[in-house]
Order: C-alpha cells, then sequence, then structure tokens
C-alpha cells in the first residue's frame, strides 16, 4: 500500500489535532501537525533530509496574519531566513512551493474568499477547500491534488478569475515602473525588498550613505510612491525578489501523531 504523508498546519491546536486524528484512522495515511508557518518550514526540511519527505500540506487560510498578502496582494512574498514570527498560510504556500515543489498544498478556510483563493492559487496551491467539509471530501482532495488536479469549490470560480486577471493588470504595470530604473536603483530596490536599512544597503553595495539616499529617492520618485512600505509592495507584485535571499528556516518542529506543543 503507498502511504500519503500528510502534514496539518493550523495554530488552532484542538481542530488540528482533531483533524490530524481523523486523517490518521485511515489505512493509507500518515500525519503530523505543526503549530505555526516556521515550525511547518523547519518540519518540511527536517523530513525531507531523512528521506520521508510529505506529499500533502493542509495549510490554514487564517494561519498567522494576512495582512501582509493583503497589502501586496500578488505575488505573495516567500518567507526569509531569520523570519522567525507569524507567517501567514498563503505566505507559506509560496514557501512550501519555492523550497520543496513536489509537495502539493491544500489551504483549509472558513469561509470562501476570492481574493484569498486566488491569492492561493498564485502562490502555488493545488486547492482551497471549507474546514468544515466532511473527511471524505477532504481525502478526495487530498488525493486528487496528489494526481496534479487542481480543486476549487465551483461557487469561487468566477471571483477567482476576476482576482487574478486584476492582479496580471496590476503585475503589468508594476513591471513597467521598475523597468523604468537604472542597473543600480533595481540594486538598491532588492535591498529595500531584503527589508535592509540605508547604512545596511551602502555597505552592501559599497557607497555612501547620502548616495544611497539619493537612490532610493530615486527609485520613489519613478515608482511613483511615497514610501518604502509601498515602493516594496510594489516591487513584490512586479515579481522583483529580496537581494541575496538565504536558505536557514527557523522555528519549532511539533511532529508524530498530530501532536502539538
Amino acid at each position: 500500500m503507498v502511504r500519503i504523508r500528510v502534514l496539518v498546519v493550523d495554530d488552532h491546536r484542538i481542530f488540528a489535532e482533531s483533524l490530524a486524528a481523523a486523517l490518521a484512522a485511515e489505512p493509507d495515511v500518515d500525519v503530523a501537525a505543526a503549530g505555526s508557518g516556521p515550525a511547518a518550514l523547519r518540519c518540511l526540511e527536517r523530513a525531507a533530509a531523512e528521506g520521508r519527505g510529505y506529499d500533502v500540506m493542509l495549510i490554514d487560510a487564517e494561519l498567522g496574519t494576512l495582512a501582509a498578502a493583503r497589502e501586496h496582494r500578488l505575488p505573495v512574498p516567500v518567507p526569509r531566513s531569520g523570519e522567525n514570527g507569524p507567517v501567514d498560510g498563503i505566505s507559506l504556500v509560496a514557501g512550501v512551493r519555492s523550497r520543496r515543489p513536489s509537495v502539493h498544498a491544500v489551504v483549509l478556510a472558513e469561509k470562501d474568499d476570492p481574493l484569498r483563493a486566488a491569492l492561493a492559487l498564485q502562490a502555488g496551491a493545488s486547492g482551497w477547500v471549507a474546514k468544515d467539509c466532511s473527511l471524505q471530501r477532504l481525502l478526495t482532495v487530498i488525493r486528487g491534488v496528489l494526481r496534479d488536479e487542481t480543486h476549487l469549490p465551483p461557487a469561487l470560480l468566477t471571483g477567482v478569475l476576476r482576482e487574478l486577471t486584476a492582479a496580471r493588470k496590476h503585475r503589468t504595470e508594476s513591471e513597467e515602473l521598475v523597468e523604468s530604473l537604472t542597473p543600480r536603483e533595481r540594486e538598491v530596490l532588492r535591498c529595500m525588498v531584503a527589508g535592509l536599512g540605508r547604512k545596511a544597503v551602502a555597505e552592501r553595495l559599497y557607497l555612501s550613505p547620502h548616495t544611497v539616499r539619493t537612490h532610493m529617492q530615486n527609485v520613489l520618485g519613478k515608482l511613483g510612491v511615497h514610501s518604502t512600505l509601498a515602493a516594496v509592495a510594489l516591487a513584490r507584485r512586479a515579481g522583483v525578489g529580496p537581494a541575496d535571499p538565504e536558505p536557514a528556516l527557523a522555528g519549532d518542529v511539533v511532529e508524530r501523531s498530530g501532536q502539538l506543543a
């Protein structure tokens, strides 16, 4: 019998343990649980290193906070090293697909939301399922995504397509603005996306703080924004990644028998 390894990621202990226990009753399912985004990422890496990687991750759409995702819309930023704080569910999907593309992510949601569903699909999710669906429905989705199927409630389809179309328009406009930057200004922008301050950017690029300040002002002006936060949001929509991201992961790991600590 081919066994399916499932990781449940939810910071609501009772729900996570109940779902893990229900799935564990299936003869072909092995299940574990993690209580946060960082814990899930580390759990994923440890399992892969031990040669027993997960097949499917069930990720709570409400994990952590979606404030960043709503601020930046599409695409969602991938969690980077050193991010020990909350990682929202949609960003976790992006991180999983970036690091372990063979793992299928399914988002569990308390209510249908076209924007969040579009964010999930854009981030790489293979499915969007209601938390109150039946166990058999969830198992059908789990087995379906392993056949490379995408599962989305029919009632969400029109709204999701509308959101994805709008996201493509915003991305195109953002890309055009980023293309107006000089190579050096794009380097500075990538450092801003990485969260570096003026002094750190100066050290990274071997420039004076005054020169970096000038470049940052030019970046804001050409992008038509008035703050670093707005520039970073626009850069992410255009697909601009952070400067020199590192692969290290952080966070506690809790697994085995679906128990959360």
